[in-house]
């Protein structure tokens, strides 16, 4: 039974150009040409007819070049855009660590923030309360839970942002590189949470350029190039092909760069100076 379902899926962006500036809204009015400055010059693919089915309680890993699609195929799983053409079907509870910590204001306390988050994320206000200290203390914040989140350093405000995410205890987990948000201890106890969802029979989507984590923790993997499905399967296949893929490219980059030190005019040496 599907968790996932995305079917023929192609999401389009427009482009903007550079605007031409003015140095009063007046005179942009005056001009007449507002609107046309203002509208966009180009549309691009971010996903071009992309099909993917997921079991539930699959753990599934995405890869692939910055900019292929990854990070776009999640937010359309977690509702966050819509597909341009074609269907995304979601069969369950999802939290997406995304954007972590995201809808946090800065001029009120952590302890604010993860209930209001909560309950952005679906969850009542008690049952927030009866989480609450579990959230604190997975994120390590027992100490700054009531002080402005102004003044949080990035990392505490990236792992207090995963903890209230992870512990909304979803159906479909949807995961964006987030294993950065602290130091090494942080990150292999975010590992164990994941472990445990998997265990848990939970649906796991990860993004991510760890490619030693999709072969050890991902029962398939999707290769998305340039916007599309390029390979779907078994984890260590699609990573070697992906791997091959990248040091082929790389070697045709460095040829083409030694090509064109080859050709590049050499220049005459200076002529010697004759003393006077």
């Amino acid at each position: 039974m599907a968790a996932i379902e995305i079917d023929h899926v192609t999401k389009m962006y427009r482009r903007h150009g550079h605007s031409r500036r003015y140095a009063t809204l007046k005179s942009a009015l005056l001009t007449g040409s507002l609107a046309k400055d203002l509208r966009p010059e180009e549309s691009f693919r971010a996903l071009n007819d992309v099909s993917v089915t997921i079991r539930k309680g699959a753990s599934y890993g995405v890869i692939g070049r910055n900019g292929s699609g990854k990070s776009t195929l999640l937010k359309l799983v977690a509702g966050i855009t819509k597909p341009t053409t074609g269907a995304v079907r979601v069969d369950g509870r999802v939290s997406a660590l995304i954007e972590l910590g995201a809808g946090f204001h800065p001029e009120i306390s952590g302890r604010e923030n993860v209930f209001i988050n909560g309950i952005m994320l679906g969850l009542s206000r008690r049952e927030i309360t009866r989480r609450f200290d579990e959230i604190v203390e997975f994120a390590e914040m027992e100490a700054f839970i009531d002080a402005p989140v102004k003044t949080y350093s990035s990392g505490m405000y990236m792992r207090l942002g995963f903890a209230v995410a992870i512990n909304v205890d979803p159906d479909i987990l949807l995961v964006d590189e987030v294993l950065a948000v602290g130091d090494e201890g942080f990150s292999l106890k975010c590992l164990d949470k994941f472990a445990e969802f998997k265990r848990r029979g939970k649906t796991i989507l990860l993004v991510t350029h760890g490619l030693s984590m999709v072969e050890r923790f991902c029962d398939e993997a999707l290769w998305i190039e340039a916007g599309e499905n390029r390979i779907v399967g078994d984890p260590k296949r699609v990573v070697q092909m992906y791997l091959s893929d990248v040091e082929l490219a790389e070697d045709l980059l460095l040829a083409s760069q030694d090509a064109k030190a080859q050709q590049a005019p050499v220049s005459a040496p200076p002529e010697p100076v004759v003393p006077a």
